[in-house]
Order: C-alpha cells, then sequence, then structure tokens
C-alpha cells in the first residue's frame, strides 16, 4: 500500500522538457521572464489597438462604456462635452 518508490525509466531518454521528473533549478526565474514578456507584449497590442479604435458614434453619458477609459477618441469627445457644459 502506498504506491511505492517512483517509475524506473531509461536513463537515455531525452526530452526538450527535461525528462521524466523535471524541474529546472530556475524554473521560477523563467516563468517569471516569460510572464513579463507576455505582459509586454499584451500591454504594446493594447496601446495600438487603443490608438487605433474609431467610433462613429460615442456612448451616451452616464452609461458604463469599458473603453471609455482608454480610447482617445471617446476621451477627447467627453473633454469637448464637458467644456460645451462648462460654457
Amino acid at each position: 500500500m502506498g504506491g511505492g518508490g517512483k517509475i524506473p525509466y531509461p536513463k537515455e531518454v531525452w526530452s526538450p522538457a527535461g525528462g521524466w521528473y523535471a524541474q529546472p533549478a530556475n524554473w521560477r526565474l523563467n516563468t517569471a521572464i516569460i510572464g513579463a514578456a507576455a505582459l509586454g507584449i499584451v500591454a504594446a497590442v493594447w496601446s495600438i489597438s487603443a490608438d487605433r479604435e474609431h467610433r462613429d458614434k460615442m456612448p451616451e453619458p452616464g452609461r458604463f462604456f469599458p473603453s471609455r477609459y482608454w480610447s482617445r477618441e471617446i476621451i477627447e469627445h467627453e473633454r469637448q462635452q464637458a467644456a460645451k457644459n462648462q460654457s
């Protein structure tokens, strides 16, 4: 009972992932590097997308609209509306 130890395996087996029971010593650093790279790519794509976003019809005032916070076109439109309402 209890399952015993590790399963015996041939020593000549090689794989890009490191073979059976592999856990590289620097896996945390590798994961952090890949995570930072993925975050950087997502941020760059998000920024490009927000710059290229075009709206023919602006969202209604007071209505929840997520891209209201990052879309340059909507932000400028709302600033113009606020300036118009102030005068």
